[in-house]
């Protein structure tokens, strides 16, 4: 048995999607473990860019099974355009598994989390307005429709009744605007069902068999420690926990069947949507960095705030969930630069902090207690091995693994598969 869990260290946009199917070539089973179609991974294979919302990162691959597990809310419409998607580029989708337990995003969590973002004005969140929130209400609110009631009629249109009578009242009433015609929803939803009755199973069942069975599992993240309910800089957060402790509720496996925890660190920083953000940059270097990554949301579009690496951060994530390696992304992105920052401490009111701040009114206040490195001005995409990094790449790295208290475990320069540095065995 061994499983390993790929998770966002940052604000998300790491690029986790590239280090999960890189790994997920010596995986079994790729499973999702949280989220919904508001996060997006973007993976280059071949030349070719694959961009998925909620596929596991695992269906580039041939043979492999694909759990979209019970913790992950489904927007059936979106997850058969994706499947359809896959099936015309010629990827299997056979070995795809979705959890009956799974919560089913409705039209009428679409349109609430438009108008209640339009409503909060000045305090609005930054939700992409893909219902996810609201979803995640429902559910902790002991009203949600889950698959396994999609897939029985029956059952179906009576929650959707019920659940319609509620919302057109609080549309109309509350937001001024129209609800959902009953009839409407349900013969759409439920022509979704059929297309969907396939792939719906017991994921847990399935996870556990396959841990059972000695088969190595992927557990893939969605968003990042920064946008954790319980653990993020509330409420600018996503509404479930994509820290590794998500895994075992998300998933419906126990925790010790876990091995080996992969925390994806981007070189710089970055982060969509409101929030204290505190080695964000305003001037050219911050244009620079967007402009040479493409920092531009996958599944928004919208632009990225960027800044300096903050090993405070990436030091949190790593106590949060326990992170045996980091995986570093876009190194080659800051190729250009001749002086970088690495933020290595807050200070607050002229003292240095040792916890995260909780209050978002603190993180706003704090200065970044910078260290500063000479850039290595020399082109990374084309090495392969760790020693031939350039040595201020190196000093830079292990700077921040020192500073963040855990190993370097994988370095990549660029978003083919190839262009990857291994430095440890992660399935072991």
């Amino acid at each position: 048995m061994s499983a390993i869990v790929v998770m966002g260290t940052q604000w998300g946009d790491e690029g986790k999607g590239k280090i999960v199917d890189y790994l997920a070539e010596q995986a079994d089973v790729v499973a999702r473990y949280q989220g919904g179609n508001n996060a997006g991974h973007t993976v280059v294979v071949a030349g070719k860019e694959f961009k998925l919302h909620l596929l596991p990162s695992g269906i580039l691959y041939k043979g492999k099974t694909c759990v979209v597990g019970n913790g992950v809310v489904i927007d059936p419409a979106v997850m058969i355009k994706e499947i359809k998607g896959m099936q015309e580029k010629g990827f299997e989708t056979v070995g795809l598994k979705i959890s009956n337990r799974a919560h089913v995003i409705m039209p009428y969590h679409r349109l609430l989390d438009e108008v209640e973002e339009e409503y909060r004005g000045d305090h609005k969140i930054g939700t992409t307005k893909r219902g996810i929130g609201p979803c995640y209400m429902d559910k902790n609110s002991r009203c949600g429709i889950r698959m396994v009631d999609l897939m029985d009629a029956e059952e179906f249109a009576e929650k959707l009744k019920r659940n319609l009578d509620a919302k057109n009242h609080l549309f109309k009433a509350v937001y001024g605007v129209e609800g959902f015609d009953y009839e409407t929803v349900k013969n759409e939803y439920l022509g979704y069902a059929e297309e969907l009755r396939s792939y719906v199973v017991d994921t847990s069942a399935t996870l556990n068999q396959a841990l059972k069975q000695g088969k190595k599992v992927l557990f893939e993240g969605a968003q990042a420690t920064m946008l954790d309910l319980d653990h993020g800089t509330y409420p600018y957060v996503t509404s479930s926990n994509p820290i590794a402790g998500g895994v075992g509720v998300g998933a419906g496996i126990g925790p010790t069947k876990i091995n080996n925890v992969v925390g994806v660190v981007k070189a710089y920083t970055t982060r969509v949507g409101e929030g204290p953000f505190p080695t964000e940059l305003f001037d050219e270097m911050g244009d620079h960095i967007r402009e040479a990554g493409h920092e531009y949301g996958t599944t928004t579009g919208r632009p990225r705030r960027c800044g300096w690496l903050d090993a405070c951060v990436v030091r949190y994530a790593v106590d949060l969930s326990g992170i045996d390696y980091m995986a570093i992304t876009r190194l080659d992105i800051l190729d250009a630069v001749k002086t970088l920052k690495i933020c290595v401490a807050y200070k607050y009111k002229g003292e240095i902090i040792n916890e995260f701040p909780a209050s978002l009114k603190t993180l706003a206040a704090v200065e970044p207690v910078y260290e500063e490195f000479t850039g290595w001005e020399t082109d990374t995409t084309g090495v392969r091995l760790y020693e031939d990094l350039p040595l201020n790449a190196r000093l830079y790295l292990e700077r921040l693994s020192e500073v963040a208290g855990t190993k370097l475990g994988i370095v990549s320069v660029g978003p083919g598969r190839d262009q990857t540095i291994i430095l440890a065995d992660m399935f072991k």
